[in-house]
């Protein structure tokens, strides 16, 4: 399935790289600063997308205390016809958590030029660098 994979280790055990992700607060810190969340399975959210004018919508589909949190990813305004997905994911490991980011879905969503998308996303995820600006979180301090 075609995605674009980012990941980084964080050296904190995933309870705490996780309060990062439990409040609307902490994920905007890091993972969009106008993001606004309903942070439970099913609740709404929209983001404007970084240093773009394009603007994210979908829903939250899994929230896995310590363990990941799932949105659907849906470009507004576009022609996409379907959303794709947001994977952020927490692993222990022996030196503290493994964090991935997955957008996937890029096949389904109905685009016909769908792998310039994912290319477009490709380059989007090394300019962001939303995992370092995470794991500088985490090395700050408690959310």
């Amino acid at each position: 399935m075609p995605e674009v994979s980012r990941s980084i280790e964080i050296d904190a055990p995933p309870s705490t790289v996780w309060r990062w992700l439990a409040t609307p607060e902490a994920l905007r810190r890091w993972l969009s600063p106008n993001l606004d969340i309903d942070l439970r399975v099913g609740g709404a959210y929209r983001l404007r997308n970084p240093g773009e004018d394009t603007w994210i919508s979908g829903t939250v589909l899994e929230l896995i205390p310590e363990g990941a949190l799932i949105l659907s990813w849906f470009e507004e305004g576009g022609d996409w016809v379907h959303p794709a997905r947001l994977l952020i994911t927490l692993s222990p490991t022996p030196a503290g958590t493994r964090v991935a980011v997955v957008h996937d879905g890029f096949a389904g969503i109905g685009k016909p030029g769908w792998p310039d998308t994912q290319r477009a996303y490709e380059r989007g995820a090394d300019r962001h660098r939303i995992l370092e600006r995470l794991a500088d979180l985490v090395a700050q301090g408690a959310a």
